[in-house]
């Protein structure tokens, strides 16, 4: 079998020896080129114990069965998630945009993924473990990162997943192309509709999200 993999482009050595000392004993990573893999196939109960023992420099995910390390977000990804937050603070009060909230995403809940940030009703993640069912979460963000894994993850792989599990709505602020991408309709596993935007443009995103977001202020983040 392919061993599982993930990448960083600069994952200190020290991140790495302390994850792999951290490790529960049947799980073994190894460090090739900048790459994290197992050398045996990830069951998500493993992924999920190997996280809670990860040193908090490290940030996974479980996606596609396999494990992966999501780069820590720089000042100009921080500053694009307060912008938005700001956004949806003045439009929609009765909602949070809850930061790095992890999410059981892809079909029967298999996949682990820590998004940018969940929109959910106030209040709605009380009670919740690291890992939150997607019921009642209404939109899931993603801002790339200067990483080699975005193009797969957060363009191909994550719009899959969180469609298969139900979001209504996933929005990518790419910072690649300087566009916003909103994907909604989720319907047998896919998104059924997804739209583009230059930075700069007016976008509405749908129901049940409903808010206006005006972009000219993305463009001090290129």
């Amino acid at each position: 079998m392919t061993p599982s993999t993930a990448e960083h482009p600069q994952m200190p050595i020290e991140d790495f020896e302390e994850l792999a000392d951290a490790a529960p004993q049947h799980v073994r990573l190894e460090f090739v080129n900048g790459r994290v893999r197992t050398t045996e196939p990830l069951s998500v109960e493993d992924f999920e114990e190997l996280e809670r023992r990860a040193p908090e420099t490290v940030r996974l995910e479980y996606i596609n069965g396999k494990l992966e390390v999501k780069a820590v977000p720089d000042g100009k990804h921080r500053s694009i998630y307060l912008w938005l937050m700001r956004q949806f603070l003045a439009q929609r009060p009765d909602l949070d945009l809850a930061p790095e909230s992890g999410v059981k995403a892809e079909a029967y809940r298999k996949g682990r993924a820590r998004t940018d940030a969940v929109l959910v009703p106030v209040d709605h993640l009380v009670g919740h473990g690291e890992w939150s069912d997607t019921g009642g979460i209404l939109m899931a963000l993603e801002i790339t990162s200067r990483d080699r894994d975005t193009n797969k993850r957060d363009r191909v792989e994550k719009p899959v997943g969180y469609a298969e599990a139900g979001i209504p709505v996933y929005l990518l602020i790419d910072r690649d192309d300087n566009t916003l991408k909103v994907f909604s309709e989720p319907e047998n596993g896919r998104y059924q509709r997804t739209a583009s935007y230059p930075w700069g443009a007016t976008v509405e995103l749908p129901a049940p999200v409903s808010v206006t977001l005006k972009t000219e202020k993305l463009k001090d983040y290129a």
